[in-house]
């Protein structure tokens, strides 16, 4: 029996995740301004490819998408769906 064991990373700020158009831009600079620059992770999806899978397995679906540190992920308008993210 094999027991596969995941590190488990505690947020401490919020990661806004988007995929760079005009509506996920006009959020991040909102965002930014509400909460503080220092208090929120911009991850532009389009050219970080790479956390597609972390921002699906969070349980964004949509972008612009912002993940608070307990976890709930806040859809914000609608940008673009994970599907036409990945291309």
């Amino acid at each position: 029996m094999r027991i596969s064991i995941k590190t488990i990373q505690i947020m401490t700020k919020s990661t806004f995740y988007h995929a760079g158009c005009p509506v996920c831009v006009s959020a991040e600079h909102d965002l930014i301004q509400l909460l503080g620059e220092q208090n929120v992770q911009i991850v532009h999806l389009g050219e970080d490819k790479g956390r597609i899978d972390e921002a699906e397995q969070l349980g964004v679906q949509s972008v612009p998408a912002l993940v608070t540190p307990g976890g709930n992920v806040l859809h914000i308008n609608f940008g673009a769906s994970m599907a036409d993210v990945k291309g």
